[in-house]
């Protein structure tokens, strides 16, 4: 009976000194991030991590090339990592990429964070969304609120939070090399098998508790985009909202000048709302998109009325400063490439001037039906005109008036007409070749 007395103090001391589970050799999932932090890249990562959650994995990887991308997404993976009882794995690969930005905070935040050589991490100063200009006080809040974050993660994981702070406020970044000796990241590996290897038997604290990984000899399993992650991650691209919203606006434009065509609209439709959506995640001008639809404005204007170019002019500089300002933020992976800049301006200017040159040669060629076709045209006198009477032309009988007498069997050339009166004027037999 004594010995009992003694169970809970040996419960206790091995739930102390007892070391922590090694799981099995199993799967080692791999999601690939190459673009942006965006809406669909989150839902690719939770995706991904409950898929090893559910396979019981015995990490994730995430392979990731970012220049940064949206604070919202970027919170939404790291609250999943944190939570994740898998552990995560980011590796900053492959050499030449780059984990800046929104990648900087996830690599931070990572159980395990691992660089390729030839890689960097940093400049993670935070960049407003939705735009306009912020003022100093906004600014320094958002600095102070992007700085404290990074900083509870790094102490959090045990990494420089020091540098986690500087690259925040003062957006410094550095090389593989010195992110290992910063103690930013936990080591440098060549590839995948080498990260595999090198991480085989650390001890991780995840979300359910302590892990030791065995990843040496595990196999790995690559989680796909879906479709729909791949679609949204183009939409997502600047330079791709952008042309859709130029192509949205010529398919309303057809629409609209040929009504009942159906299939411009329809597709005008698709992309304006898809070119909306991706705006809702990026730094929008107003003042570039009311520039833009402006410049398309005078375009149609100079169908309507000839201006001599003017208003042609006047379209083209408004489409290209508005297409310029349209994205507002300093953030080169937010910027509209300048050559789709420039490719769509001229596209859409060759476009309207075909258009306008057609219509100016329509209104330029002489009627040819209604009483305005009968201008010019050549008749025979059927009763003499004195100076009425009447004439044969296209098949029927006019009444019509002559300023000079003409007998019967002459000709004579439609110069106006009044009510149902055609006017003439006498022609020389000479003119037409007849004695």
């Amino acid at each position: 009976m004594r010995f009992f007395r003694f169970v809970p103090l040996l419960v206790f001391l091995f739930a102390v000194f007892a070391p922590a589970s090694r799981a099995s050799p199993g799967e080692v999932y791999v999601a690939r991030v190459d673009g942006v932090i965006s809406p669909s890249t989150a839902d690719f990562i939770v995706r991904a991590i409950h898929k090893a959650e559910q396979a019981q994995a015995q990490a994730l990887v995430i392979e990731m090339d970012t220049p940064g991308g949206l604070d919202l997404s970027m919170r939404i993976i790291i609250k999943e990592m944190l939570r994740s009882p898998v552990p995560v794995i980011v590796y900053v690969s492959p050499g030449g990429a780059r984990a800046a930005s929104a990648g900087a905070f996830i690599t931070i935040a990572a159980h395990v964070a691992a660089m390729a050589p030839g890689t960097n991490i940093g400049a993670a100063h935070p960049v407003q969304m939705g735009g306009g200009e912020m003022d100093k006080v906004m600014a320094k809040k958002v600095e102070n609120d992007a700085a404290a974050y990074i900083r509870s993660l790094a102490e959090r994981r045990g990494r420089n939070a020091t540098w986690a702070e500087e690259a925040v406020r003062k957006s410094v970044s550095i090389t593989e090399k010195e992110a290992v000796k910063l103690k930013v990241i936990d080591l440098v590996a060549d590839d995948l098998a080498d990260l595999l290897a090198q991480v085989d038997g650390r001890t991780i604290e995840t979300g359910a508790g302590q892990v030791t990984l065995a990843t040496k000899a595990a196999t790995t399993t690559e989680v796909e985009m879906s479709f729909r992650d791949k679609i949204l991650q183009v939409i997502s691209n600047p330079t791709i909202a952008y042309i859709l919203l130029i192509l949205g606006m010529a398919g309303l434009y057809f629409e609209l000048s040929n009504p009942g065509a159906i299939l411009p609209g329809v597709l005008g439709g698709i992309c304006l709302i898809l070119a909306f959506w991706a705006f809702q995640t990026l730094p929008i001008s107003f003042a570039g998109l009311l520039l833009i639809i402006f410049g398309v404005l005078l375009f149609i204007a100079e169908l309507q009325v000839v201006s001599h170019g003017v208003l042609t002019a006047g379209g083209i500089i408004a489409m290209f400063l508005g297409s310029l300002m349209l994205i507002d933020s300093p953030a080169p992976f937010l910027q509209i490439s300048l050559s789709a800049i420039i490719g769509v301006t001229a596209a859409t200017t060759g476009f309207f001037l075909l258009v306008i040159g057609a219509a100016i040669r329509a209104h330029r060629r002489q009627p040819v039906t209604g009483h305005e076709g009968l201008i010019g045209q050549i008749a025979l006198v059927k009763t003499a005109l004195k100076p009425e009477g009447q004439i044969f032309l296209r098949g029927e009988i006019w009444k019509a008036r002559s300023e000079e007498p003409v007998k019967p069997g002459g000709q004579v050339e439609v110069t106006g007409i009044s009510g149902l009166t055609l006017k003439v004027r006498k022609l020389s037999p000479e003119a037409h070749g007849t004695g």
